[in-house]
């Protein structure tokens, strides 16, 4: 007698894979030590009229990089220093709130560039529409990702004045502090313009996700 087929949970499968992707990314750029970053505001690939970021770790060693042809609100991709896609950034069409969707890199689909997944795994806002020339933000992580992990970021400060902190949000409305900006000094007297900025992430906070905050942030508060 043949056994009964049970039909396949199409859902139950994406949940699964979305779950194993956002604990990888989760742990993939974790460090176990306070990190300082130097973020230039320009692209590694030096062009003129390119309009993108590059990321150096303390060691002066390019970590991460974004290359964008156009000054437009167009979508980005952040990758690593050898050009590996990790997160693919994308503005959503017609948000009063300025909202970025971040899925998992690229990969070529019958010639053309298609993120890993149709579900994000993190969006980035504004808080209100009231507050369109604040730079504040607030980041809803997928419900995917397992409780033990932090499913709300928020952006407090004045990003373009290059002071301001990404804070992980616990339950019963505590806040901590994961990563910092602050102006890039060239010595204790002189400070770098606004296109160097200096960033320190804590320890056992995922390095991805706070650049991937940083470029959208950027295109939050662009005037």
């Amino acid at each position: 007698m043949c056994g009964t087929r049970q039909p396949i949970d199409d859902e139950g499968v994406e949940r699964e894979l979305m779950l194993r992707k956002a604990t990888k990314i989760m742990a993939t750029m974790t460090t176990k030590t306070m990190t300082r970053w130097t973020v230039w505001k320009r692209s590694s690939m030096g062009f003129v009229g390119m309009d993108g970021f590059s990321m150096y770790d303390a060691e002066g060693r390019l970590a991460f990089r974004v290359d964008n042809y156009s000054r437009s609100k167009t979508s980005l991709l952040l990758m690593d220093a050898k050009g590996k896609p990790l997160l693919s950034l994308k503005p959503k069409m017609l948000s009063i709130y300025d909202q970025w969707d971040a899925y998992e890199g690229e990969e070529e689909v019958g010639g053309h560039a298609k993120t890993r997944s149709n579900k994000p795994l993190f969006s980035m806002r504004r808080p209100s529409i009231l507050h369109s020339r604040v730079d504040m933000a607030e980041i809803f992580m997928n419900s995917l990702i397992t409780d033990e992990e932090p499913r709300r970021f928020c952006v407090e400060g004045s990003f373009s004045s290059r002071s301001c902190k990404i804070l992980r949000q616990r339950r019963g409305n505590y806040k901590e502090v994961v990563a910092q900006i602050s102006r890039k000094k060239a010595n204790s007297l002189v400070e770098l313009g606004d296109d160097v900025f200096s960033l320190i992430i804590k320890p056992e906070v995922d390095c991805e996700l706070i650049m991937a905050f940083v470029v959208v942030m950027d295109r939050i508060c662009r005037k």
